[in-house]
């Protein structure tokens, strides 16, 4: 689990998160990258703008074992992706 600010600074460009949403939006439906697994940085899925993808992002979170909270937020201390050095390309 990443955010996307967390994915725009490994890409190079911190502060652009909302750059990672639009490229992520712009995959083909099916693409092998795995956009479910990257989410806002307060813990939560971003509102999608098609009819229950919202929904469907957090069906495919908990298949891999992903908690959610009452209030719908994901621990980020628990979850979210903290690569070595090594894992970077």
């Amino acid at each position: 689990m990443a955010t996307y600010g967390q994915i725009a600074a490994l890409a190079g460009i911190p502060r652009h998160a909302r750059q990672v949403g639009y490229a992520l939006h712009a995959l083909d439906d099916g693409s092998s990258v795995p956009w479910q697994r990257v989410i806002n940085a307060g813990g939560r899925v971003s509102p999608r703008c098609r009819p229950g993808w919202s929904g469907f992002q957090r069906q495919l979170l908990e298949e891999e074992g992903v908690v959610f909270d009452s209030t719908g937020r994901i621990d980020l201390k628990r979850f979210r992706w903290n690569p070595s050095l090594d894992e970077l390309p």
